[in-house]
């Protein structure tokens, strides 16, 4: 049902653009005067902008366990790890037309493998279409984020804890797909989106308060692997109350994962085809920090995961969510500080890893954000974590804690 609403409302925003298309031309303006002063013409160019930002971290202090680690999250955590970026990002933007907006992001600390670093990866590649002079209404077609969870869509630049919930980003692993997606949102709260964000309230950015796509569902930088389309639709809405500023927001996605023959061990057993359900719908609620702030997502599905019981990959159930208090306070000019505490769970598979992991998780991160200057962001955090996790070849159960270091640059 969800699929078949998807098509009939992308379909209709396309006919709405050859209808307006086919508008009568306004009338040609009369000749400009001979002694006009020449202009000179931009081009599309022009118009792009080039910002980005680095993050470089050290995860190994007062650590109490090296065996404990993190492939969904930051895989420099543990043994035989040191000094890393976790990102390092450059973006391209800028609107090319008048109804057209660009938008490219590239990472040059990707990893071709586990002995490559620091390769160009494409994270973002797609552009919008406006239907309006306001572009309240937008079709989204490319790589970028799917329109699921809150954390999922704020910019790894922008947010407090060092890396996702798992329980979220298990849902679309790196956030991105290739896809085309429709946001709608009045001018009025397109602005109050823009406010959040540039006023160092930790917004999410402009993903509308209706989103509503198409993706392949396979990850980003993945091959589709099956003839089926995920489907994905999330409201959300800002709301003033006094001085603050509340959002929540629901979300739900469904369609079919397969996994990819280099994710499966020898001798697993899975089905014929391993292809499987995988459906989700999820909550969210925001507080921005005005000072104080809160921050919790939580959501159950569907999905494939491993069972060692029987060794072979089911669909299994899924649940998790994370709940994050925060505090904004300034120190003196362009300077601020941002304690925050979050605790986050997840019982259920990661699709994306070897045999669909089944994890049972648990941990606590109590950590600050400093921001010295506009263009330079220190963070410290203390984690507290208990991670398992079973595959077809490994029985994981590790506990341990550490302190994280992170410098992030802003371009």
């Amino acid at each position: 049902m969800l699929l078949r609403q998807c098509v009939a409302l992308l379909s209709f925003c396309l006919f709405s653009t050859m209808a307006n298309a086919q508008q009568p031309a306004a009338a040609p303006s009369a000749p400009a005067s001979k002694t006009a002063t020449p202009q000179t013409i931009s081009k599309w160019y022009d118009k792009i902008s080039l910002r980005g930002y680095s993050q470089f971290r050290y995860n190994r202090l007062i650590e109490t366990n090296p065996d404990l680690n993190c492939e969904q999250c930051d895989r420099s955590i543990g043994k035989n790890q040191g000094f890393s970026f976790r990102r390092a990002r450059l973006i391209f933007s800028g609107d090319i037309h008048e109804r057209v907006f660009l938008y490219l992001q590239f990472d040059y600390s990707a990893d071709a493998s586990d002995v490559n670093k620091h390769f160009l990866q494409v994270r973002d590649a797609y552009a919008d279409y406006a239907f309006d002079a306001k572009k309240e209404f937008r079709l989204r077609a490319g790589q970028s984020k799917v329109p699921y969870g809150f954390e999922n869509l704020q910019s790894s630049s922008n947010r407090l804890p060092l890396d996702r919930a798992d329980a979220f980003n298990s849902a679309a692993p790196n956030e991105r797909d290739m896809g085309a997606f429709f946001y709608y949102a009045p001018q009025s709260v397109r602005d109050v989106f823009k406010t959040l964000v540039n006023d160092g309230l930790k917004g999410s950015g402009d993903y509308g308060v209706l989103g509503i796509g198409l993706y392949n569902g396979q990850t980003t930088n993945r091959p589709e692997l099956n003839d089926n389309l995920h489907a994905v639709i999330r409201a959300s809405y800002p709301l003033t109350i006094g001085h603050q500023i509340i959002e929540p927001g629901l979300q739900a996605y469904s369609g079919k994962y397969t996994i990819a023959k280099d994710r499966l061990s020898a001798g697993v057993k899975s089905s014929a085809i391993p292809m499987y359900d995988d459906r989700r719908v999820g909550a969210s609620f925001v507080l921005y920090p005005q000072p104080f702030g809160v921050q919790a997502e939580y959501n159950i599905g569907k999905g494939p995961g491993f069972n060692p019981a029987s060794d072979s990959i089911e669909l299994r159930d899924l649940k998790g969510g994370y709940i994050m208090a925060s505090w904004r306070t300034k120190l003196k000019k362009d300077q601020w500080l941002m304690p925050f505490a979050r605790y986050q769970v997840y019982e259920g598979g990661k699709k994306q890893e070897t045999d669909a992991r089944y994890y049972d998780l648990k941990e606590a991160e109590i950590g600050a954000e400093w921001q010295l200057i506009k263009n330079l962001e220190l963070t410290l955090s203390y984690v507290i974590s208990h991670r398992k996790y079973s595959d077809f070849k490994t029985d994981y159960d590790e506990r341990g804690n550490f302190l994280r270091i992170q410098l992030q640059f802003n371009y």
